[in-house]
């Protein structure tokens, strides 16, 4: 919950038991007409309501209870309890495929009655329809009152807030056709004195069949629906994911592992090579390299030392240190990115206002043109009551809008959630759908345009005084030996190219690693450095020949306007070269 205002806050509620649009903007005009909220917005794919209100005025028990009232329930979201809500749905999901193949398992013998009119050389066409009114009556029910059942909950919930919605339409269209049929059963029955068809005739006017599919077909919609909506959590899971699980904090001078839960501001962190920084900080003793790229896309290591902040859920790489915890729990810029891809998964775009507006009035307006249909039918071409009735029951149900209400939030959902799996965040519905005007697009090159792992770009050699300058393959030699003991990411890509390029390495001595500087090694009793500017520059001569030098400094800034990144290679009396590496670009960008 945020404070918008002084006297104002943003809550959010989790809702169950919507079953289309209308129950959606149902819920919506019920929340708005409370005294003291300011706005409401209900979003169907994601059951979310977004409320606005005033403290003095109102507050969230008085949501729920209303909500309540109109035949839904509804509870805070709590963020911490996000596994929870997705084994919620995932249980609604199942139940739905689990009604679904019920359904489809009692209606197929009902469609199969139906066809035996029309083909009268299927298997069994001489003594089954007799009993199809009966087996129809029996396979029919347990489909429309226990697999429809949810039909005749929403569609009474509307009647009590004076409105219909789309469980309105189907539970009277599948009515009409059920009862329309037990009618002409037992009407059948009563004038023959038997529920059994006579003379090897089916029943005629039982239509028990098609209300069974029409429910079949529309659980399987809503289970379709709900895999879909399910699905555009991936990216939140996939975000959750990177959070690490434990910290290792300094507490009344002792070392102790703690569940991240457990962090709170102003405790000392301990991170190790290779393990995942807990939370946001800043660092205040040691240094290292770290691994940013799941929050900035930049694939090269980012040097940190003491007073540098650290993000939550980056990887430290090479260096051990300590920090101070400063942002925690949902304050941390993961649970923030987290944050901003739920509220745009829940956003409305503005064409999706529009379609709720249709949604709010459609069905009254299909009730309306199904009774013309009906008084057309049985008043004026005399088609009688029964195809009278299957008119009216048709327009109902192929009428029926839920794809209006449901295709635009589940658009944005799914778009926003593929979004952040491919690290695009998406602010919400409105910006996505101000997106068809775009005309040019500015590509971040990580990933995208590039490999997203820095490689060897260059090799330098320098000439120095007496020295025409080593060969580019000598200077990789030199420098791969060096870097095969570093763990510097950097190191590894000049390693990894010596080896591609099968080039052999000499044996180091007294190898020392020079944090946030490079590394040092003897070899051949000859003692060489590579690394950055700041290394060369702890050595007087090194540096004095570096500034005296300008062919070298311009070389070397010219690498670095290029945005790669340069190590200078040397030894104890000379610049020998530098081997410059980048993130390269992809052969089919």
């Amino acid at each position: 919950m945020t404070n918008e205002g002084k006297d104002f806050k943003n809550t959010t509620l989790t809702l169950s038991g919507m079953h289309c649009a209308s129950c959606a903007a149902l819920i919506e005009k019920t929340l708005r007409s409370i005294d003291g909220v300011k706005t409401a917005n209900v979003n169907f794919a994601a059951e979310k309501a977004k409320i606005l209100y005033d403290t003095k005025k109102t507050g969230e028990n008085v949501f729920i209870d209303v909500i309540k009232k109109s035949g839904f329930t509804a509870k805070v979201f709590d963020e911490n309890i996000r596994g929870a809500e997705e084994e919620k749905k995932a249980s609604e999901t199942s139940a739905l495929k689990i009604k679904f193949f019920i359904s489809l398992s009692l209606s197929m013998p009902l469609m199969y009655f139906m066809m035996l009119d029309f083909f009268k050389w299927l298997p069994g066409a001489g003594i089954f329809p007799p009993y199809a009114g009966l087996a129809s009556l029996l396979l029919a029910t347990p489909v429309q009152f226990f697999i429809g059942a949810g039909f005749y909950k929403g569609a009474w919930s509307g009647f009590r807030m004076k409105t219909f919605n789309m469980d309105s339409l189907i539970a009277i269209g599948t009515s009409v056709a059920y009862f329309y049929s037990l009618v002409n059963l037992i009407i059948h029955s009563i004038q023959n004195g038997s529920i059994i068809g006579m003379t090897h005739m089916g029943m005629p006017d039982i239509y028990f069949e098609t209300s069974a599919f029409l429910i079949t077909f529309v659980v399987l919609g809503r289970w379709l629906e709900n895999k879909t909506r399910g699905r555009t959590s991936e990216a939140i899971k996939k975000l959750l994911g990177l959070q690490a699980k434990t910290a290792r904090v300094i507490r009344n001078n002792e070392t102790i592992d703690i569940n991240i839960d457990e962090v709170v501001a102003g405790d000392i962190i301990i991170v190790r090579p290779g393990e995942k920084i807990p939370v946001d900080g800043s660092i205040i003793k040691g240094s290292s390299s770290v691994d940013e790229s799941m929050i900035t896309g930049e694939s090269i290591p980012v040097e940190k030392n003491t007073g540098d902040r650290v993000i939550g859920s980056t990887i430290n790489k090479t260096g051990s240190f300590e920090f101070i915890a400063e942002k925690v729990g949902k304050d941390t810029m993961l649970s923030q990115i987290i944050q901003f891809v739920e509220q745009a998964q829940g956003s409305k775009a503005p064409i999706q206002a529009f379609a709720d507006k249709v949604a709010s009035v459609f069905v009254p307006v299909i009730l309306g043109l199904a009774l013309v249909t009906f008084i057309v039918w049985f008043f004026l071409v005399k088609g009688g009551i029964a195809n009278a009735l299957m008119a009216f029951t048709s327009v109902i149900v192929i009428a029926c809008p839920c794809a209006l209400g449901l295709a635009t939030p589940t658009a944005i959902m799914v778009g926003t959630g593929k979004g952040a799996e491919k690290g695009i965040l998406i602010k919400g519905g409105e910006p996505l759908e101000a997106s068809k005007k775009i005309d040019a697009i500015v590509f971040d090159k990580t990933g995208t345009i590039t490999y997203g792992v820095p490689v060897v770009t260059d090799i330098i050699s320098f000439i120095s005084t007496g020295n025409a300058g080593q060969s580019a393959d000598k200077i990789l030699r030199i420098a791969a030996s060096l870097e095969k003991l570093s763990e510097h990411p950097l190191a590894e890509s000049i390693y990894k190219h010596a080896i591609e390029n099968s080039i052999s390495l000499y044996d180091v001595e007294n190898f020392e690693s020079i944090s946030g500087q490079g590394v040092s090694g003897e070899i051949d009793f000859v003692k060489y450095y590579i690394g950055n500017k700041t290394l060369i520059n702890n050595f007087a001569g090194l540096n004095d020949i570096l500034i005296s030098n300008k062919d070298i400094l311009r070389k070397l800034d010219e690498l670095e306007n290029q945005g790669k990144t340069v190590m200078i290679l040397a030894s104890t009396k000379e610049i020998i070269g530098a081997v410059a590496v980048a993130d390269k670009v992809k052969e089919t960008s």
